[in-house]
C-alpha cells in the first residue's frame, strides 16, 4: 500500500525514547505521521518522510487541536494516536514538591485526555481508529517513591479502559501499554538524586532494561492487528525485572 493511502498517525512525545522509536518504524512501514514533542528540533533531526513536526506542549488543548488540523489537512483523518508524552517525577509524598505533582497530573492524565477529545469524535463517526495510550507498570501497582506518579498511571489504565468500553460498539479501539523500566531520558526529569541513584542501582541490578524499540514493536503489534480485534493491554517489561 502506498503511504498517500495510508492514515496519519500523531504521536507524541515523539523527540527521544519510546516516541522516535514508535515514529520511525511507522515511518519505515509507510505511515504519514504528525510528531509532537518540546524539543521540535530533535523531532526534525530523525528526517523522517511524510511528516509533519511541531512544538506543541499537549497540555494545551487549541494548541494540539490546531497541530492535528493542520495535519489532518495535509495528510487525511488520523488513523490513530499514540498517546507517549509523559513525566515522571519520583518523590516521597511527605516531602516532593507539589508542581512536582501538578506537573505528572496534567501532562500524563490531561495531556492523554486532550489527545484522545482531539480524535475520538471523527473515529467514532467514522466507526474506525485506533487510540494507544503509553501507561507504565506503575498503572497496575505501586514502587517506593512512585505515589503522585502511580496516580497518573493508574489514571490512564482506568481512562482507555473506560473510554475503549464506550467507544467498543463504533468498532474504535483503545489499547494501554503499560512497560517496566526501559532505557529512555524519563528518569531524568527526577530532582532527587538519591531517588535518581536508586533507580539507577535497581536498573544494573536486573542486568539492564528493556530498549525503546521493545515497546514500539509491541504497539505496532497491537495497531496491526485487524480493525475487529482489539489489544486491550500489553505488559511488557526485562525478564529480570521482578516487581
Amino acid at each position: 500500500m502506498e503511504s498517500s493511502k495510508k492514515g496519519l498517525v500523531i504521536i507524541t512525545g515523539a523527540s527521544s525514547g519510546i516516541g522516535a522509536a514508535t515514529a520511525k518504524l511507522f515511518s519505515e512501514n509507510g505511515f504519514p505521521l504528525l510528531l509532537i514533542g518540546r524539543r521540535v528540533e530533535k523531532i526534525e533531526a530523525l528526517d523522517l518522510p511524510n511528516t509533519l513536526c511541531k512544538k506543541v506542549d499537549v497540555t494545551d488543548h487549541k494548541a494540539f487541536l490546531t497541530a492535528v488540523r493542520e495535519a489532518e489537512g495535509k495528510f487525511g483523518e488520523a488513523e490513530a494516536i499514540i498517546n507517549n508524552a509523559g513525566v515522571m517525577l519520583l518523590g516521597d509524598i511527605a516531602v516532593q514538591n507539589p508542581q512536582e505533582w501538578k506537573t505528572m497530573f496534567d501532562v500524563n492524565i490531561m495531556g492523554v485526555l486532550n489527545g484522545m477529545q482531539i480524535v475520538l469524535p471523527q473515529m467514532r463517526a467514522r466507526k474506525s481508529g485506533t487510540i494507544i495510550n503509553v501507561s507504565s507498570i506503575a498503572g497496575r501497582k505501586t514502587f517506593g517513591n512512585h505515589a503522585a506518579y502511580c496516580g497518573t498511571k493508574f489514571g490512564v489504565h482506568a481512562i482507555t479502559e473506560n473510554a475503549r468500553e464506550e467507544a467498543a460498539l463504533d468498532n474504535v479501539r483503545m489499547v494501554t501499554i503499560a512497560p517496566g523500566a526501559v532505557e529512555t531520558e524519563l528518569l531524568s526529569h527526577t530532582t532527587n538524586q538519591d531517588i535518581k541513584d536508586g533507580y539507577e542501582s535497581w536498573k544494573e541490578e536486573m542486568g539492564g532494561v528493556l530498549k525503546p524499540e521493545d515497546i514500539a514493536n509491541a504497539i505496532w503489534y497491537a495497531f496491526n492487528q485487524p480493525q475487529g480485534v482489539n489489544v486491550r493491554e500489553i505488559v511488557i517489561a526485562a525478564t529480570k525485572q521482578q516487581p
